[in-house]
């Protein structure tokens, strides 16, 4: 059979739990639709009775009968499944999240020793496949690594698994190969829509996984190009393409957070994991995914550079930002509250980051509850609005959308202070937290609307009373 699809664009960043400011592991992605589309999306939970036990994908058309034991899990869908259901992203009643994916580059020699598979697995199918039925980041690697060996996949991409105690990378290699690593507790990882592992060992079980006949694959087809296996050489890129749209994004946020290692915007070398200069945050991660390349002038919305230097990179913080999921597992918490999902809607630089516990039964209406048509009466389509007035007049209303984000993010910790003791009830919890944004949220909805109304061109200084 034949298909048409269209690979989404996201950024990723994993933090091990000892360079994180509290000891928890981080994986953290935006989910960013393809060019000209915009996805509105919804926070749910999957209770195990609404788990398939025959899936059929509706991108390739895949059937597949799975295992008759899911366990609860978030997800974080499309509201529209004309497409299928693109879960993206969550943490199940383990305590092991998943978020999948992060669409990645392979060369054409690799694609020609092991072709994609049309009629295979993809993004859209990942997350509903795998993260119900594991216990924790290595069986998340384990189980996909299977399914990816069995059905072969149509696309290329990088899927993120995580614990209490390690975080895991997988990128698929051709269609059916794969390699994953173990990202080191005092590192970060950035992935910006390529190929990031770097070398890789066979032999070292406790960092590296891969495709059983790997080795085997790599000699018959003379893909290894350097004295090591470095999976970035043999099966990455390093286009023009990249230089704009991809290395631009690490190289920003390794500014942000190893500022004394230099890099230039398009070099090929910017590292796959680095050392961080501080131990990182929740806020460190909500600036960086948020971020256009402030105080550069690479800046959309900056005053230095040109109209050229302005738009020459795609920003993190881009218009077509669906979600941001932050998946946060805390090893000093009570296991039924270890979890938390940090999450935004919409275009990134004018939303706030905002914590749900995970072992719940439901969310919040205003944060499931989005349809299709544009409505403030949801968090998604509410947060997309305020983002198509700020950008109109980005100067005069970023100060009140800076302002509401430092009073939401400051709620959000005090709520996560707050209901982490024993005893407080998590749904409960949640629907306060909900009730907040939503106050919160239509004020700021008022404050921009008011501006850009302000700020019409066909508005005019004299009135007649």
């Amino acid at each position: 059979m034949s298909f048409q699809y269209e690979p989404t664009a996201c950024t990723t960043i994993l933090i091990g739990k000892g360079a994180t400011n509290d000891g928890s592991t981080i994986i953290a992605r935006t989910e960013d639709a393809p060019n000209g589309a915009f996805n509105a999306k919804k926070l749910i939970v999957m209770q195990p009775e609404m788990q398939p036990r025959h899936y059929k994908s509706v991108v390739s058309g895949i059937e597949i009968d799975l295992p008759d034991d899911p366990m609860r899990y978030t997800a974080t869908p499309d509201v529209d499944e004309t497409h299928g259901i693109w879960g993206e992203a969550g943490v199940n009643i383990e305590n092991v999240a998943m978020s999948a994916t992060e669409t990645i580059t392979t060369n054409a020699r690799t694609l020609g020793a092991d072709p994609l598979v049309d009629g295979g697995i993809g993004e859209e199918d990942m997350l509903t496949l795998v993260l119900p039925y594991i216990h924790s980041a290595r069986e998340g690697v384990q189980r996909l690594g299977e399914l990816l060996a069995t059905y072969g996949t149509y696309e290329m991409n990088g899927i993120a698994f995580s614990d209490v105690n390690e975080i895991w990378f997988l990128e698929t290699v051709g269609g059916h190969h794969w390699v994953a690593q173990r990202v080191p507790d005092d590192a970060y990882v950035t992935v910006p829509n390529q190929r990031g592992i770097e070398v890789f060992d066979l032999n070292d079980s406790k960092n590296f996984m891969a495709s059983d006949d790997m080795a085997q694959f790599i000699a018959d087809n003379h893909l290894q190009v350097s004295a090591n296996y470095n999976a970035r050489d043999m099966f990455g890129t390093h286009t023009e393409m990249d230089h704009v749209y991809n290395t631009p994004r690490a190289w920003y946020i390794q500014q942000m957070f190893t500022p004394a290692v230099k890099h230039e915007p398009m070099d090929d070398d910017i590292p796959f994991m680095q050392r961080p200069a501080h131990k990182l945050t929740i806020d460190d991660v909500h600036a960086a995914l948020s971020s256009h390349y402030q105080g550069t002038i690479y800046d959309p919305y900056g005053q230095m550079g040109d109209e050229t230097t302005r738009h020459l990179f795609r920003p993190i913080g881009i218009n077509r930002n669906c979600d941001l999921s932050v998946l946060q597992l805390r090893g000093d918490v009570a296991a039924d509250r270890r979890a938390l999902q940090w999450f935004a809607f919409s275009s990134m630089p004018f939303a706030s980051l905002i914590p749900v516990y995970t072992n719940v039964n439901k969310m919040p209406e205003y944060f499931a509850g989005t349809t299709l048509r544009v409505s403030s009466e949801n968090y998604y389509w509410i947060n997309r609005l305020i983002a198509g007035l700020v950008d109109a007049n980005y100067a005069e209303a970023i100060p009140m959308v800076e302002r509401y984000q430092l009073k939401t993010m400051a709620f959000g910790h005090r709520h996560v202070q707050l209901n982490d003791q024993p005893g407080q009830d998590l749904e409960t919890a949640n629907a306060k937290l909900a009730e907040v944004m939503k106050v919160e949220t239509e004020d700021l909805l008022n404050q921009v609307l008011y501006i850009r109304s302000n700020l019409m061109k066909n508005g005019y200084s004299r009135s007649d009373n």
